[in-house]
């Protein structure tokens, strides 16, 4: 039972982390800042800041964030599910679904660039 539960919850985290990233990736300026390594997505399923920003930066960061958390509450409500889980299930996705060249955070606090290995992800990554 609570295999499938865990099941369940990562098939709607992966759902809902990809309409929030897809949207988010039509703006230019995220575009451009992931591209050149000022964002990257955190274990926690939220995007962060990787360095100094600049507030149009900082702004947008913020916003896609918003969207995220409220994506996964969304989706928390419907699943029964807690937003947290929501969340850290859609980082393990993100962080697996970055492109060579993009940064992502590890377990560990540290942020790296991927390359074309499998990026180090947390153990309760399914």
């Amino acid at each position: 039972m609570k295999i499938k539960a865990l099941t369940m919850i990562a098939a709607v985290a992966v759902l809902g982390g990809l309409s929030v990233a897809a949207s988010a990736q039509r703006d230019p300026a995220y575009a451009a800042a992931r591209a050149g390594g000022e964002v990257g997505e955190q274990p926690d399923g939220y995007l962060g800041l990787v360095g100094a920003a600049s507030g149009d930066l900082r702004a947008l960061v913020n916003s896609i964030n918003i969207q995220r958390k409220s994506a996964y509450t969304a989706k928390a409500q419907a699943s029964g599910a807690t937003v947290e889980q929501l969340a850290f299930t859609s980082g393990c996705n993100l962080i697996a679904g970055t492109n060579s060249g993009e940064k992502y955070k590890t377990p560990g606090g540290v942020w790296k660039t991927r390359t074309a290995a499998a990026p180090e992800r947390d153990s309760r990554c399914v």
